[in-house]
C-alpha cells in the first residue's frame, strides 16, 4: 500500500506531465514553454521532491 507522501508525489508528477502535454508547462528560470519531454520529467521529479515525496536522486557516475 502506498504512503501518503508517495501518493502525493505521484499526483504531482501526473499534474506536471499533463501540463506538458497540454503545452502549459513553463520553465522556472526563463518562463518559456518546455518542449523537451526529458526536461518535463526533470521538473516533475523536482516538484514532487519539494512536495515531500521520497524519490531517490539520479545516480551519479564516478
Amino acid at each position: 500500500m502506498a504512503t501518503k507522501k508517495a501518493a502525493a508525489g505521484k499526483r504531482k508528477i501526473e499534474t506536471v506531465m499533463h501540463e506538458f502535454k497540454e503545452g502549459d508547462l513553463k520553465s522556472g528560470g526563463s518562463g518559456k514553454t518546455v518542449t523537451s519531454r526529458k526536461q518535463a520529467v526533470a521538473i516533475a521529479l523536482s516538484e514532487a521532491r519539494e512536495a515531500g515525496a521520497k524519490i531517490p536522486e539520479k545516480p551519479h557516475k564516478a
